[in-house]
């Protein structure tokens, strides 16, 4: 199968992130997978969800928010949220709580938002990846300002894409 880039399907696309291309939240990160390209923002509460504060005192709690912008596609993408972005969003929070001890959080929230500038496939993906970095700026900035002690990040969180096409196996598919 050839690609319309050029890669095999064992390639990825470049990936470049531009961390701090925001001042007001905790981290941001501009990410891009090829032409896709994914703004994470991640800005803290000092508060956890209500059902979270009544089942563990004490943890912390990490969320998504997934936006394609109406100019991320061709032709235009409505702002009112849909299934898909629902789905998508749930698949970040999980993915990034993944990485962190949420009892060294401490009960507060952080949340990530994934806002898509361009989407050419891989868009959860890089909103992953982008969140991960966020977050762990975030975190950084928590530190510096003496609210937590340790880091809660346990490891780094990254995703990439893959595909059967006709057959074949595809790395990160566009």
């Amino acid at each position: 199968m050839s690609r319309p880039d050029g890669r095999k399907n064992n390639e990825m696309r470049e990936i470049k992130l531009n961390p701090g291309v925001q001042k007001d939240p905790a981290g941001s990160v501009q990410v891009h997978f090829g032409s896709t390209i994914v703004l994470c923002a991640a800005t803290v509460a000092e508060e956890v969800p209500r059902w979270l504060a009544a089942e563990k005192e004490g943890r912390g709690w990490i969320t998504g928010e997934y936006a394609m912008l109406p100019g991320s596609t061709p032709g235009r993408v409505p702002r009112k949220k849909r299934g898909r972005a629902t789905e998508i969003e749930r698949l970040i929070g999980r993915a990034l709580r993944a990485g962190v001890d949420l009892d060294l959080l401490g009960p507060r929230t952080i949340t990530v938002d994934c806002d898509l500038l361009q989407a050419d496939g891989g868009t959860r993906t890089a909103a992953i990846t982008g969140g991960h970095v966020a977050v762990e700026l975030a975190i950084r900035s928590l530190m510096s300002r003496k609210k937590i002690t340790r880091s809660p990040l346990e490891r780094k969180i990254c995703a990439v894409s893959c595909a059967m096409v006709n057959g074949e196996v595809v790395l990160d598919p566009d």
